[in-house]
């Protein structure tokens, strides 16, 4: 399922998609209960960083997730959505049970905007949880059958009822403003945008620079960004470098001037700045803040 090792400059696990025997086709399903089997010395209680999605559904008992310095409570209808970067970790999930579902990045094409606007836990109600564990079941079943009979594997199936499982368990959330007659350009504008600042967030600050690697302008980038998200290009890449240093601060033991040089700023007051304005306070105050409240405090 899952190959770590420990980051050099903290203790976040860097967790590397390995697929099990039989799930070489970029999904492995399983639950909660083989999640437990299998980490006997419960590293998962530690902040983790996988470069995998991890998508799973609580279809009985109670327990408790961090991501990205926010907590959450699971019950019975929970959806938890972890996208491949994200540092989380599995606080309490000693009660819960329901399936899991580990991909790779890509193997679910078409899903970007969703991607950027889905919480990292959200609640079903009992009718879509129950299509929802339908859904997970035949994804399931299939995936056995592949593993059992490789004549019978189809990474195209096996995508597309992945596709229809998340798309019958995504939260109802009001379309940006502009959604309605973005099209199809708007969204796939965004998601060579978003491709890009991934690519590039610790290089480049400035939304020209994408625009000129993309040969958009900046308000064709703003335009399809709040069509996707809500919010316009440029708010998108600040709050993207602000998380990646939020993640630094808490996870490493990086000086901030070395986290100001790993996120591009060739000056520490001008990251001091940055942060400042995005976060309302300095980075060494939000790092003492989070370390005085500790994981899944804030």
């Amino acid at each position: 399922m899952e190959n770590g090792h420990i980051d050099g400059h903290g203790a976040v696990r860097q967790l590397r998609y390995l697929p099990a025997v039989g799930s070489a086709y970029g999904v492995e399903v399983l639950d909660f209960a083989a999640l437990r089997a299998m980490d006997v010395h419960r590293r998962r209680v530690q902040p983790q960083r996988p470069d995998f999605h991890v998508f799973a559904l609580v279809g009985s008992g109670t327990g408790a997730h961090e991501a990205d310095f926010h907590g959450y409570r699971l019950a019975e209808g929970s959806a938890v959505w972890i996208r491949p970067g994200m540092v989380h970790r599995w606080s309490d999930i000693d009660a819960c049970d329901g399936p899991l579902i580990l991909f790779r990045p890509g193997f679910l094409p078409g899903f970007t905007s969703a991607e950027a606007t889905t919480p990292a836990c959200w609640q079903l109600d009992q009718q879509r949880l129950s299509l929802a564990l339908l859904a997970a079941e035949h994804l399931g079943r299939e995936h056995s059958a592949a593993a059992r009979t490789p004549r019978l594997a189809s990474p195209a199936l096996l995508a597309h009822l992945l596709a229809a499982l998340i798309l019958r368990a995504l939260p109802d959330t009001p379309a940006p403003t502009g959604a309605a007659e973005s099209g199809s350009r708007h969204t796939d504008v965004f998601r060579a945008y978003r491709a890009t600042v991934e690519e590039h967030f610790t290089d480049w600050h400035h939304v020209a620079d994408y625009a000129q690697a993309l040969g958009y302008d900046v308000r064709t980038l703003t335009r399809a960004t709040r069509a996707a998200t809500g919010t316009g290009a440029k708010a998108f890449l600040d709050q993207r470098i602000l998380l990646e240093a939020k993640r630094l601060l808490a996870h490493t033991d990086l000086p901030v001037s070395g986290c100001a040089r790993r996120l591009g700023f060739r000056d520490v007051g001008n990251f001091t700045t940055f942060f400042r304005r995005q976060a309302t306070m300095p980075p060494a105050a939000w790092r003492a803040a989070y370390s005085t409240a500790g994981p899944g405090g804030r």
